[in-house]
């Protein structure tokens, strides 16, 4: 049993290193010598001769190789590996890796012999069933019926076949390897163009900017000195405003002062005084007048003094004659009954207008009234006055 351990342990290490050993492009192990790619993969050097051009892709990373002018003899080879393959191939030396799901067949003489008919060699292919088989198999055996052909003949026909199919291959391997490098290369010249347009678009942009900001700063200065210039402008409309207020105001408080003082309204009744006091010296001719049932009023007049100036708003304010001392003597006097015609509708007052002042004096101009004196109302006019 330590022996049937040792065994597999020691076949499944053989295993493991052989699977380290094969090559990715002909999927056998490695055969002298063996070159190291940049990308620390190895490669037979007669593999990596297939590829056209002076570049390829590792078969194992896609990582792309370039060749210098020596090509394919200017890698570096990697005698590690060699030597591990020389190393594997001592220690493989008697066991033979056919089919590792069933019982290896027996060697003798380094010949495959049949494990139906121990001492029969395998000599012929069974082409439905697609393994090999000997003679006696397809004569007396399980492969009766089955169609068969000779072993060396299958095995050049089969080897042709992949030989054809692995050109075919690379063939295309190539021609797509150039494709992609192809792609590759647009990619960099779309990369490169792009970062050469990105690069204009922000110059362009930087120099707009500028171009932005230097208008915007003369147009902000243009804008901030009219604004300047219309509010000096404006303020100086206001102070000539309130200048002119000032003087306007100043000349309304003179006018309302000057409207408010009521001083130069006088009244001057004395010639209505002296007009009733001569009144007693013509009472005589007032009988007769009565008796003949006629009225002959004497006219009087009486003055009315009025401002100067037209523009000023004018009311006059009588004031009170000094007629008090004669107060006596006109409530004595005796009531006298005049007969009035009411047709003839003599007026009381009869205004008229002097105009025979100076106009050059300060004199005012006089309204003059016609003051029947024998007028019945005459004495209550006189009381009135009084």
């Amino acid at each position: 049993e330590n022996k049937n351990k040792q065994t597999n342990t020691h076949q499944s290490t053989m295993e493991s290193l052989e699977r380290q050993l094969i090559c990715p492009i002909c999927l056998e192990i490695f055969t002298k010598p063996v070159v190291i790619l940049p990308c620390q993969h190895n490669l037979c050097r007669k593999c990596s001769t297939l590829g056209s051009g002076g570049r390829f892709r590792c078969p194992s990373c896609r990582h792309e190789v370039v060749l210098d002018r020596h090509g394919v003899y200017g890698l570096q080879r990697n005698l590690l590996v060699e030597n591990i393959i020389d190393m594997y191939k001592q220690e493989s030396s008697g066991y033979f890796y056919y089919n590792r799901s069933k019982p290896e067949p027996e060697l003798k003489n380094d010949v495959l012999m049949c494990e139906e008919h121990p001492d029969e060699k395998i000599n012929i292919y069974c082409v439905t069933c697609s393994i090999p088989t000997c003679s006696l198999c397809k004569v007396f055996g399980s492969h009766q019926s089955c169609q068969v052909a000779p072993l060396k003949s299958v095995y050049e026909t089969q080897k042709t076949e992949l030989s054809d199919g692995v050109a075919v291959l690379v063939g295309n391997n190539d021609r797509i390897q150039g494709v992609i490098s192809q792609l590759e290369e647009s990619c960099s010249a779309v990369e490169e163009n792009s970062r050469r347009q990105k690069s204009r678009v922000c110059e362009w942009f930087d120099r707009l900017y500028a171009l932005l900001e230097e208008r915007r700063g003369e147009l902000t200065l243009k804008i901030t000195a009219e604004q300047q210039e219309k509010l000096d402008y404006i303020s100086g409309l206001q102070c000539k405003y309130m200048i002119a207020e000032g003087r306007n105001v100043s000349h309304l408080e003179k006018v309302e002062r000057g409207y408010e003082n009521m001083d130069h309204f006088t009244a001057n009744f004395s010639p209505e005084r002296r007009t009733i006091l001569n009144g007693d010296e013509n009472e005589e001719d007032e009988d007769e007048e009565e008796l003949a049932g006629t009225v002959s009023p004497e006219t009087q007049t009486s003055s009315l003094a009025t401002p100067a100036p037209a523009q000023q708003r004018q009311t006059p304010v009588p004031t009170s004659p000094p007629m008090a001392a004669d107060s006596s003597q006109m409530s004595s006097k005796p009531s006298q009954s005049v007969n009035i015609n009411p047709a003839e509708n003599t007026p009381l007052f009869t205004p008229t207008l002097d105009t025979s002042h100076n106009s050059s004096t300060d004199a005012p101009a006089q309204v003059r009234f016609c003051l029947p004196y024998s007028h019945p109302y005459l004495w209550c006019l006189g009381i009135v006055i009084i």
